[in-house]
């Protein structure tokens, strides 16, 4: 006997996931536990324009993308968000994200605020959660204990973070990540939750309805 929602015409479309938060606030320690975590989560690879570093594989960290291409793809609107930094470009495709969520997975971004603002504005279906210290003195504490900057550097992150965080009611989700167990516990809920939503099962709403 078919199990109820497993027809075709019952599949459900992926979500897609918007995680910001602060450098330093565990967004891609927690990202990677969740991938490892449940196999339905794929991540967003980011199309940029800035040479391969060594180690890094077309497709799994970036698709590379000759600068005159690029352009011509956000002529093309292929871009759900893009944006130039430090003299290179950078872009989440979005037929990529189609493709993902279309084959039922779940895709999470690991995106800035000024990125997520512009995937708001176009993806309107899609889930924004934030990740935050639980202060910036929190945060401060952390980036000085990892010792990969020099004070200057981590100084201007300061500030950035303390901007970013003026965006944070913009965000469906607010998890405070003091401890990363409990944080990641946290974006699990969100997930499960969201996917249990009515509106994303339209095949198994209407067929329950219908006593199949």
């Amino acid at each position: 006997m078919e199990k109820l929602g497993t027809h075709p015409i019952f599949k459900e479309k992926g979500i897609v996931f918007v995680v910001s938060g602060p450098s330093g606030a565990g967004k891609s320690t927690i990202i990677k536990e969740l991938e490892r975590y449940d196999r339905k989560i794929k991540f967003s690879v980011s199309a940029t324009t800035r040479k391969s570093r060594r180690g890094e594989k077309e497709g799994v960290n970036y698709f590379f993308v000759a600068e005159q291409k690029f352009k011509k793809m956000i002529d093309g609107h292929e871009f759900i968000e893009w944006a130039k930094f430090q003299g290179n470009y950078y872009g989440t495709p979005k037929k990529f994200i189609e493709d993902i969520t279309n084959e039922g997975f779940d895709c999470i971004l690991d995106i800035d605020v000024q990125g997520a603002l512009q995937i708001k504005e176009k993806m309107k279906e899609a889930v924004f959660i934030f990740i935050a210290p639980k202060s910036i003195a929190v945060l401060k504490r952390r980036l000085f204990k990892r010792s990969t900057e020099d004070e200057s550097v981590i100084r201007k992150r300061l500030l950035i973070a303390h901007k970013e965080m003026q965006y944070i009611d913009m965000y469906d989700y607010l998890v405070i990540n003091d401890d990363l167990k409990n944080a990641i516990k946290d974006i699990k809920s969100v997930i499960n939750a969201e996917r249990c939503r009515t509106f994303r099962k339209p095949g198994t709403t209407t067929a329950l309805k219908n006593k199949i």
